[in-house]
């Protein structure tokens, strides 16, 4: 009998509950033990936005290092991978902060819902642990490359956390901020092994960013049914809008990096880099076709991944401006 009652009295609530507290320290030890999930808390994918710490190695080429010298490329390239390293702890620190914060949005989401901290599959307690690591960690890290670099990590971490509490929900300021993130992926990699690189890069760069970021938003306009529910900025956003924003931030990026390969200074003065103008023409180009024709863009790093002519795009638009930098630098 004393049994029967707990068990009526548990189907009114009570073991309702205890069965919830007991399937939370179910999850809880699951990620302890699994670490899988708390690896996909940390975008993994997204690392590949990190690449953009080497792009100041490959344009430094002949510069700052020559191919056959490794006692030259070795230190820089030990340098910018530790600065790659240090970049994905701390952004994979940001994400869990931020899926912490939208985790109730996230469960309404067709796509995010499928994230550990939505769907249930990593405990709150764990990934305020592996934030604080991550971060600490991270920003402690950054003091062994340089003092600048470690100052440009932690801006980073900064914009990423105000980010996550406040600017993500300012219209136009939210895509702005992601851009500037890429600027200092930028910034960082050239800080990291100490070498100019020209405005024009870091303007491009900008640029670059804003293209990926606005068809992101149009990616997830058009996915949702009650966009404001999901984003409260989305709402404020209208597909013709983004696509006004795309078409002129498209036109920039190819004007800015036209003007790049022929107005830098540290680049061949032959003008050959302008050879490198149609791999960006292009990649802009599919970019824009894969969002409007395949719905693809809302997540940007699966674009350049998968989408092989964009993976082949790349890689050539990056071995021709290294042959270009090696032949006529």
């Amino acid at each position: 009998m004393e049994r029967q009652g707990t068990t009526l009295r548990d189907a009114d609530g009570s073991a309702g509950q205890s069965a919830a507290a007991r399937e939370g320290k179910a999850v809880g030890r699951s990620a302890f033990a699994d670490p899988v999930n708390f690896i996909l808390a940390l975008r993994p994918r997204q690392w590949v936005k990190n690449g953009l710490i080497f792009l100041a190695l490959v344009f430094s080429i002949e510069r700052a290092w020559h191919p056959l010298e490794v006692d030259e490329w070795w230190p820089l390239l030990w340098r910018a991978g530790l600065a790659f390293v240090v970049f994905c702890a701390i952004s994979g620190a940001g994400y869990l902060i931020n899926d912490m914060r939208d985790v109730e949005a996230d469960r309404l989401h067709p796509r995010k819902r499928l994230r550990p901290l939505a769907a249930g599959k990593l405990s709150p307690d764990v990934a305020v642990a592996g934030a604080a690591l991550l971060s600490i960690g991270g920003l402690s890290a950054a003091y062994l490359i340089n003092l600048n670099f470690a100052a440009i990590a932690m801006c980073y971490f900064v914009i990423t956390l105000t980010y996550s509490y406040y600017l993500k929900h300012v219209v136009l300021i939210d895509m702005m901020t992601i851009a500037a993130g890429f600027v200092l992926r930028a910034l960082a990699g050239a800080v990291a092994i100490e070498v100019p690189i020209s405005p024009w890069l870091y303007l491009c760069t900008m640029l670059g960013a804003l293209f990926l970021v606005i068809n992101k938003r149009r990616a997830e306009l058009s996915s949702v049914d009650d966009p404001a529910s999901h984003r409260p900025t989305l709402g404020e956003y209208t597909l013709g809008l983004l696509d006004q924003m795309s078409a002129v931030v498209t036109s920039a990026t190819i004007l800015a990096y036209a003007l790049y390969t022929f107005s830098s200074d540290n680049l061949p003065d032959n003008d050959a880099m302008a050879f490198t103008i149609p791999f960006v023409i292009y990649g802009l180009f599919r970019y824009l076709y894969l969002v409007h024709k395949h719905e693809l863009g809302g997540s940007p790093e699966e674009v350049l991944l998968r989408d092989r002519p964009m993976a082949v795009n790349i890689t050539a638009w990056l071995l021709v401006s290294a042959a270009l930098l090696i032949m006529y630098r």
